[in-house]
């Protein structure tokens, strides 16, 4: 467990999965019915953008930082919500000054969405991670921090007796066998509770595993988002990364479809974004977003 997010938060994959998860609350919290999420490997909770770690790679100045330079009007509507997420904690716990300080971690957006009687718990196995995310949320009944496996959660806690629920499971990859792991812990969770909506990320550094991934993923006929910084992949680099997204309400997928391509052309124009239908639709389905 040596996996630490500081050193890459805001970074092109959290533009992604955090753009996706914010639109992804809102859709879910638009019904006056009570909502749970469980956020199985939640991180610290929130970064600090001038730390050591964040400024050593470099990943959120190419990452939320450059998104945030390039936003103006016309901005896709699931982007400026995201952004207005990471604006509104940076003013709530960054320092003063010019420029962006503080980057929300999926919990601390999870937060900021929830409506008095929804539910959130937000598992992390790290001791370290864990004492940092207790410690963002310490004082705070709306949230419960697990320092426990997340993939356990996905047996103990669902279904969720609102009977409503968001799943975002978003594993760290230090495990050789974590896409079998992970498959095997998401079966357990759609056999319990099979109504609920699951966010899954993964990072894209092998091919030909992501495609036995997917291949896999097949029954559950996820909406599969990905985004890639460049053509091909680079060796112990994370250059590409998707999001598949089981159960999604509806309207996401063209939220997304409009946001995606808007980002990729930001970041580069070698940056690419495509979005794949589930199997069922994939026939009246637009074709695949684009960018740069």
């Amino acid at each position: 467990m040596n996996y630490r997010h500081g050193y890459h938060a805001g970074n092109f994959a959290d533009l992604l999965k955090h753009t996706a998860l914010c639109e992804l609350l809102r859709l879910l919290t638009s019904k006056d019915k009570k909502l749970f999420v469980l956020d199985t490997h939640a991180g610290a909770g929130g970064y600090d953008l001038a730390a050591d770690k964040a400024r050593r790679t470099g990943e959120a100045e190419a990452g939320i930082v450059r998104l945030m330079a390039e936003s103006r009007a016309g901005t896709p509507g699931a982007v400026a919500r995201y952004l207005s997420a990471v604006q509104a904690y940076d003013r709530k716990f960054g320092a003063s000054g010019g420029g962006l300080r503080r980057y929300p971690g999926s919990p601390r957006l999870v937060r900021a969405a929830l409506r008095p009687g929804d539910r959130f718990v937000a598992c992390e196995k790290h001791p370290e991670e864990a004492l940092h995310l207790k410690r963002e949320f310490a004082g705070d009944r709306a949230v419960e921090v697990s320092q426990s496996d997340g993939y356990h959660a996905l047996k103990s806690m669902l279904p969720p007796p609102e009977r409503r629920g968001l799943v975002l499971i978003d594993p760290p990859f230090e495990a050789t066998d974590e896409f079998e792991v992970l498959l095997r812990a998401l079966r357990h969770g759609l056999r319990r509770f099979a109504i609920g909506c699951y966010a899954v990320w993964y990072p894209i550094k092998d091919e030909e595993a992501v495609r036995s991934f997917m291949v896999s993923m097949a029954d559950m006929k996820p909406l599969v988002m990905e985004l890639r910084l460049g053509r091909d992949l680079l060796p112990g680099k994370l250059a590409a990364c998707g999001l598949a997204v089981i159960n999604p309400p509806w309207k996401f997928e063209e939220a997304m479809r409009e946001a995606l391509p808007w980002i990729a052309a930001r970041l580069g124009p070698d940056v690419r974004a495509t979005i794949s239908a589930p199997p069922a639709a994939a026939a009246s389905a637009p074709a695949p977003a684009s960018g740069g």
